[in-house]
């Protein structure tokens, strides 16, 4: 009897978590090798990870995740790694007076890139007001990382330097 009084309850804050979820803005970007590609795309994984930067000291806080990144979701390095199935973006945003730098950052970016992240790397212009308040952008110095369901609602949000912990817990929310 005790448990059908807490049936409501529960339906509630069910509906309530459902009501909260974020989706990912669409946002249209260039690949090193000029492709269009949009985010979130609605395709192979089930899973997408975008990492993503728009201040400049934040860029080579991102650049120390690629590795560690494509070691473990795309060259599918360690335990457990073959079992996840993800789209791993990294994403230099520019916006406001920074879109000058877009053309410079693409060609030096195509000379120096490693070949196997030239398709992961994708170059976004934007309004910073399409991804600031949505995605919840507070400090441009640092990377933000979102993994992303199939139909491109937030899933798991994390920010900053690299670190083994944050690797791990995306690798924990990636295998569910």
């Amino acid at each position: 009897m005790r448990s059908l009084r807490l049936l409501p309850l529960l339906a509630g804050l069910c509906l309530a978590l459902l009501g909260s979820a974020q989706s990912f803005p669409v946002m249209e970007g260039e690949t090193l090798h000029g492709d269009r590609v949009m985010l979130p795309s609605a395709g192979g994984a089930p899973h997408t990870l975008i990492a993503l930067a728009y201040g400049q000291k934040a860029g080579p806080l991102l650049e120390d995740w690629f590795e560690p990144l494509y070691l473990r979701f795309v060259a599918k390095h360690g335990l457990f790694a073959q079992a996840i199935q993800v789209d791993v973006h990294f994403v230099p945003l520019f916006v406001g007076a920074n879109k000058a730098a877009y053309e410079p950052t693409l060609k030096k970016f195509r000379k120096s890139a490693a070949p196997e992240l030239l398709d992961r790397i994708l170059f976004v212009r934007t309004e910073l007001e399409h991804v600031q308040g949505p995605l919840g952008l507070k400090d441009k110095d640092v990377p933000y990382f979102f993994i992303l369901d199939r139909s491109g609602t937030i899933i798991h949000r994390t920010q900053g330097e690299y670190s083994d912990a944050k690797l791990e817990a995306m690798e924990e929310i990636l295998m569910q």
